[in-house]
């Protein structure tokens, strides 16, 4: 009975050192034509700023300028006729009234 525990004792051990996730290989970088749901982004590095183009399905409809020296803005296809309006922040403005209704 002695020697089987003993000879079971490191296969175990074994199996729970494979099972630990720190140890397993990271997965592969997912493909963008395997998931056209997430957002591609393309950066383009200048040398007075930094271009962020997001698209969705093959379609741009949000660029990010982030300049050397300054704040970044926001250049955005609304309406997706290809014309794009600045915008300081992603920060709509659109404030919803907000009320308590009841309070524990």
């Amino acid at each position: 009975m002695r020697i089987a525990t003993l000879l079971l004792l490191p296969c175990l051990s074994g199996a729970a050192y494979a099972d630990d996730p720190k140890l397993a290989p990271p997965p592969p970088p997912l493909d963008q034509s395997e998931n056209p749901d997430q957002p591609q982004v393309t950066i383009k590095k200048e040398t007075e700023q930094t271009v962020e183009e997001y698209r969705s399905h093959g379609k741009l409809y949000m660029i990010k300028i982030t300049p050397k020296h300054g704040k970044p803005y926001y250049l955005i296809d609304d309406r997706g006729d290809g014309k794009f309006a600045r915008q300081e922040s992603l920060d709509s403005g659109l404030r919803v009234p907000v009320w308590v209704i009841h309070k524990f």
